[in-house]
C-alpha cells in the first residue's frame, strides 16, 4: 500500500483541486444550471429602463457602493432589522434611490421561478450594471460570473470607504489606491457621472464662493436649488450636456467649470488627475476602454466563492 504521506498528498491535491473549481468565476457559469439566465436578465433590464429611465445610473451607483468598501458580494441589498443597521442605511448610502433594488428584486423573482437557488444576487447587479452601461452607449466589458452574497450587512463596516463630494483630492486618490486601484482607474470610473444626477445638498453650499464654476452655470444651479432646504428630493444632472447618454462629455465639461460636485472640479484643477481629464476629453475610445478594464477590475473585487458565501433565496435578507 502507498506510504500514507502519499495519501495525505493526494487528498490534498484533489481537496485543492475541488475548491479551485468551486472559486473558478467563468462567462457561462450558469449555461447548464440556469440556461435561461441571459434572456431573463434583459427582459428585466430592458423593462425597468424604458419605464424608469433613471435606474441606469442608479444601478451603476449601487454596483459602485457595494464593490468598493469590502468587494462585490451583495452586501448592499440586505435591508436592516431591528438588531442589525445594515450598509443600505448608512448615511452615505440613504441617497441610493430605489429604482435599482427594485431592479435587482425583479430578476431575483423571475430568475428563482426558473432556476431556484441558483443564481446569486451579486451576479445579477453586476451583470445588470454592464447591460445598462451598454443601453446607454456605453463600452460593452465581459462579466466573470460565480460569485456567491455575503452572509453579513453592517453600516458601520463600510466608514471611510465611499468617496464623498466634500473629500479632497488626496483623500479620493489614496481610498482608491487602498482597494488597489490606480489614479487613472479612479478618473475612468469617476466618468461614471457622465449619466445621473446628484441632490442640491451635494453641492449647493459651494456655489456662492466656489471659482471653479462657470458664472452663469452657478446662477442657474443656484435658481434650481433654491427650494432644496424644503425639499431634500431636488436634484441636477451630473453631465448637462447629455444626461442620458454614456459619452466622454462629462470630461469635455470639467474645463469649461461645469462640472457639479466639489470633487469633479478637483479632478480638473489637481496636476495628479489633471493630465486623464483632458486625454479622456479628447480621445472617448480611449475613455471606453479604460472604463471598461477598470469595471471589469471593479466587478471581481475581493469577490465571495465557494463555501465563503451564500445563493440568498431573497437578495434583501441573508438565509
Amino acid at each position: 500500500p502507498p506510504p500514507p504521506s502519499l495519501l495525505l498528498v493526494v487528498l490534498f491535491l484533489l481537496s485543492s483541486t475541488a475548491l479551485l473549481s468551486e472559486s473558478r468565476l467563468s462567462l457561462d457559469y450558469y449555461s447548464k444550471t440556469c440556461p435561461s439566465f441571459n434572456k431573463i436578465m434583459q427582459e428585466a433590464i430592458t423593462d425597468k429602463q424604458i419605464n424608469n429611465p433613471t435606474t441606469a445610473a442608479g444601478t451603476l451607483r449601487l454596483l459602485f457602493h457595494d464593490c468598493l468598501p469590502n468587494g462585490c458580494d451583495g452586501s448592499i441589498l440586505i435591508s436592516s432589522t431591528p438588531f442589525n443597521k445594515a450598509e443600505r442605511d448608512a448615511d452615505i448610502n440613504l441617497s441610493l434611490p430605489g429604482d435599482p433594488f427594485d431592479l435587482i428584486v425583479r430578476a431575483k423573482t423571475a430568475l428563482e421561478l426558473s432556476c431556484p437557488n441558483t443564481v446569486s444576487c451579486s451576479d445579477i447587479l453586476a451583470v445588470a450594471t454592464r447591460d445598462l452601461v451598454t443601453m446607454l452607449g456605453g463600452p460593452y466589458y465581459k462579466v466573470f460570473l460565480g460569485r456567491k452574497d455575503s452572509r453579513s450587512s453592517q453600516a458601520s463596516s463600510i466608514e471611510e470607504k465611499l468617496p464623498k463630494p466634500t473629500m479632497s483630492m488626496s483623500q479620493i486618490i489614496n481610498l482608491f489606491a487602498a482597494s488597489g486601484f490606480n489614479v487613472q482607474e479612479m478618473v475612468a470610473l469617476s466618468g461614471a457621472h457622465t449619466i445621473g444626477f446628484s441632490h442640491c445638498k451635494e453641492f449647493s453650499s459651494n456655489l456662492g464662493n466656489n471659482t471653479h464654476y462657470n458664472p452663469r452655470f452657478a446662477q442657474a444651479l443656484k435658481q434650481a436649488c433654491s427650494g432644496y432646504p424644503k425639499n431634500p428630493t431636488l436634484s441636477v444632472f451630473n453631465d448637462i450636456m447629455s444626461p442620458n447618454k454614456f459619452d466622454n462629455l462629462y470630461y469635455q465639461n470639467l474645463p469649461k467649470g461645469l462640472g457639479l460636485l466639489e470633487s469633479d472640479h478637483g479632478l480638473y484643477n489637481d496636476p495628479r488627475t489633471k493630465p486623464f481629464v483632458e486625454l479622456y476629453a479628447k480621445d472617448q475610445n480611449k475613455f471606453f476602454r479604460d472604463f471598461a478594464r477598470a469595471m471589469q477590475k471593479l466587478s471581481v473585487y475581493r469577490i465571495k466563492t465557494g463555501r465563503r458565501g451564500e445563493i440568498r433565496r431573497r437578495c434583501d435578507a441573508v438565509n
